[in-house]
């Protein structure tokens, strides 16, 4: 079946960033827009929806909060409309529980009829200056053919699982399916190796240290020389604004490497409260000098993981600055390795409209699009070679959601702050001067 309507924009995928982008275009008649994901409802990251773990952004982050304030799809709003606005406020912490988080875009959702999901589109084509969005209905198998101007390819990231490591063996398991094998994992007399540096490693982590009964064994493996943490200062922070995202845009490629290598503690760490809470909750164990059972190793590169033998897995390390090979057992590998964008392929038949840069990435424009045209197919998340690691940050969706839009109409309805910084990140300016004075 064909749908006859022209959409100006339809959106592949509803998480935060495209459900943000959904909610800043509704109240703009002259928009009319369709957002589809595959998946049944909106649940974020259920598999560590862990209690009392908070979002490491504040709650302006919302959909829309830092684009206009105004919008009644806010944070505060969902906290007037259900009652929880004064709780909220005596509470006085600008970092909200996951779970409230997740439950206020379910609330979004809720508002905005143009969400749809159970729909997976499984190709897209370009006719007559329009493209043809194929999706089947993951339920009824109904297909049906939307037409839009431009699309906004919101289909995030997946679990990422290193190449060496065996997919399908159930005892080997990602930190994005662990409250699904929490019950399991906690099994009277079991060894859990935990593998990774970042937050997700730290909280599961955590959560199996205060929920593990005597007998359980848990062991934290590192590749980098410490748990270091997220880095949160505020000058650091500015690197989350349009001042440094214009920066960075206009690197060079080889430059732009160059600078994501270095920012892997302002992006890749782990919360600093929650390193001291690991640490002070260890501490407690260990009164009397009690052993916590417990392994802690950093500058541990993995190099392989046996499971040939059916009653354990075999880990083998290596210890980086000694140089020193050694191998652990563990009944259940849980690995904290991250998530990897993996482009779509339902892109095949469009693949000619589409920019790429010299290592065959989206060839990113300064207005999120990557279409030959410039103004036709935008990304959200799948940017972070050309517009720094912000393009992962919940901080800077309502930023990026609101130049889109304002590229599309041709004109600012979000007002687009330019210069938020106290830094200066380009100095161009200053050579310009025959004496640069301070």
């Amino acid at each position: 079946m064909t749908n006859e309507a022209v959409y100006n924009v339809i959106g592949i995928g509803i998480g935060p960033f495209n459900l943000g982008l959904a909610a800043l275009s509704n109240p703009i008649p002259e928009l009319k827009t369709l957002f589809l994901d595959q998946r049944d409802g909106f649940d974020w990251h259920p598999g560590l929806m862990i209690d009392h773990v908070t979002l490491q952004t504040p709650f302006l982050c919302d959909c829309v909060s830092m684009a206009d304030p105004t919008n009644p799809l806010s944070l505060l709003n969902y906290l007037k409309e259900t009652g929880r606005l004064y709780k909220f406020f005596i509470r006085e912490s600008f970092f909200i529980p996951r779970k409230e988080y997740n439950r206020y875009c379910q609330w979004v959702i809720e508002q905005l009829p143009q969400c749809r999901f159970s729909t997976q589109v499984v190709d897209i084509t370009y006719e007559e200056g329009l493209y043809h969005v194929t999706t089947v209905h993951t339920k009824t198998k109904e297909t049906t053919v939307f037409k839009t101007e431009r699309l906004i390819l919101g289909t995030g990231t997946q679990p990422h699982i290193p190449s060496f490591i065996p997919k399908d063996d159930s005892r080997i398991i990602h930190t994005s399916s662990y409250l699904y094998r929490k019950e399991e994992l906690l099994s009277e007399g079991k060894k859990i190796a935990i593998i990774g540096s970042g937050q997700s490693a730290a909280e599961v982590f955590y959560d199996l240290l205060q929920s593990r009964n005597e007998k359980t064994q848990l062991g934290w493996y590192s590749r980098p020389d410490r748990f270091f943490p997220m880095e949160y200062s505020k000058l650091t922070l500015e690197l989350t604004s349009p001042d440094y995202i214009e920066y960075f845009y206009n690197r060079s490629e080889p430059a732009r490497k160059t600078i994501l290598s270095k920012q892997q503690a302002q992006f890749k760490g782990i919360n600093y409260d929650l390193i001291n809470d690991i640490y002070d909750f260890i501490y407690d164990l260990n009164i009397d000098n009690a052993d916590p059972n417990l392994k802690i190793i950093p500058n541990s590169q993995l190099n392989t993981v046996d499971n040939s033998n059916p009653d354990f897995i075999n880990l083998e390390f290596t210890q980086l600055e000694q140089e020193v090979p050694y191998d652990q057992e563990a009944d259940y590998v849980i690995l904290g390795t991250g998530y990897r964008y993996h482009e779509p392929a339902f892109l095949k038949n469009i693949q000619s409209r589409i920019k790429r840069d010299s290592s065959g990435l989206f060839d990113v424009n300064r207005n999120y699009s990557i279409d030959q045209n410039g103004g036709e197919i935008y990304v959200l998340h799948a940017e972070v070679h050309t517009h720094s690691y912000i393009s992962t940050d919940l901080g800077m969706a309502a930023y990026r959601n609101s130049y889109i839009i304002n590229d599309i109409l041709g004109r600012e309805h979000y007002k687009i702050e330019k210069k938020i910084a106290f830094q200066d990140f380009d100095v161009e300016k200053y050579a310009d001067l025959p004496t640069a004075k301070i």
